[in-house]
């Protein structure tokens, strides 16, 4: 559709602009041209690297500007010459071009729709209309994907997962800003949280395997309605931050998964606070050192199995009951009593959670 809007207005400009002048697109190829014949002709000095140039440059005798509106430019305007007139043209071709493409996106482009319905950038009441006007289907399930690139890099991650998934009438990959890249996709009924799961494993496998590339995904409810894709958009962005502070290590986190982490992500700090203060004596939580941490994280994971623990940590059953004593004197709580491992365990997590200071959403 770019090609027929850029093609009409190169056509209108040909009578004004006594020169050859067109739009070629990243894959090298003439998609406009005053010279009919000329278009598809392909012309490889124009690389994908080329078209990032932030100025004007001359190729062969034609003056270029890129423009486009993803992260990378997708086209480049030519005028034939190298002169000051051809620069000048080239910067107007390149400004009218680009506004005229926004402006059609804006008003057309199913992507950018769903992009504003994610971001909260459309009134509510203008979702149906805006989806009935571009015929989008709004009785199916979808999904939002949150994925966060944490490793710079010189590749196009946004290219690489739209490659991933080329069927732009069900599946949108939206670049949100340098690091965030969200997608959302049309699933079928009966398709769970853990066929999610492994969606997002196939998408974090390609990045790193492939292009040494490491990323987080956060997964948002599945959701019918075009209205809740917002909703399940904010969802991937709170799973994101509470495995940012809860689970460091995993690299797919789902918001139906949080647990208990999600209900201490959404109480207010100040709740938080008075939790501890109240569970710990003044200055006790502080007092534990790494290695104290340490045992008291293995000691959850056996099941509060003071044998089982102690093997695991090869050290004598003594030693971990005088270490579990050491740590009652500390606070006041017996973590080999359920009850006070319970709110141990809460407290700990209250505690990573006020040190993180994550972003609300």
């Amino acid at each position: 559709m770019s090609n027929r809007l850029f093609q009409g207005v190169i056509h209108q400009m040909r009578d004004a602009i006594d020169r050859t002048i067109g739009v070629i697109d990243e894959t090298s190829v003439i998609i406009a041209c005053s010279e009919l014949g000329r278009i598809g002709e392909v012309n490889e000095s124009i690389t994908p690297d080329v078209l990032n140039a932030p100025s004007t440059f001359v190729i062969n005798g034609y003056t270029y500007k890129s423009f486009g509106s993803r992260p990378r430019p997708e086209y480049a305007v030519f005028v034939a010459g190298n002169d000051e007139a051809a620069q000048k043209y080239v910067q107007l071709l390149a400004i009218s071009l680009s506004s005229i493409k926004q402006y059609y996106d804006e008003k057309y482009d199913r992507g950018n729709f769903i992009k504003n319905v994610i971001l909260d950038n459309i009134l509510p009441g203008d979702i149906y209309l805006k989806a009935r006007e571009l015929r989008f289907s709004s009785d199916v399930s979808r999904v939002c994907m949150l994925i966060k690139i944490t490793t710079k890099t010189d590749i196009s991650a946004y290219d690489i997962v739209q490659n991933l998934f080329p069927d732009k009438n069900k599946d949108f990959v939206i670049n949100i800003n340098e690091t965030d890249i969200a997608l959302v996709k049309e699933i079928r009924t009966g398709i769970d949280s853990k066929d999610l799961e492994k969606l997002a494993g196939s998408i974090v496998d390609t990045l790193s395997s492939e292009f040494y590339t490491h990323c987080v995904v956060g997964i948002g409810t599945t959701v019918t309605g075009i209205k809740d894709l917002a909703r399940s958009f904010k969802e991937a962005q709170v799973a994101l931050e509470v495995g940012k502070v809860f689970d460091t290590e995993r690299s797919i986190v789902s918001y139906d998964n949080l647990g208990i982490a999600r209900l201490i992500y959404q109480l207010p700090t100040t709740l938080c606070e008075m939790f501890l203060k109240e569970v710990f004596k003044r200055g006790s939580i502080e007092s534990l050192d790494a290695e104290t941490l340490f045992t008291i994280q293995r000691f959850f994971e056996n099941n509060l199995n003071v044998s089982e623990t102690s093997r695991k940590l090869f050290v004598h059953r003594n030693t971990l009951v005088y270490r579990l004593e050491k740590i009652k004197k500390l606070t006041g709580l017996d973590l080999r009593e359920f009850e006070d491992a319970i709110v141990f365990k809460v407290a700990l997590m209250v505690k990573k959670y006020l040190s993180a200071n994550p972003v609300k959403y």
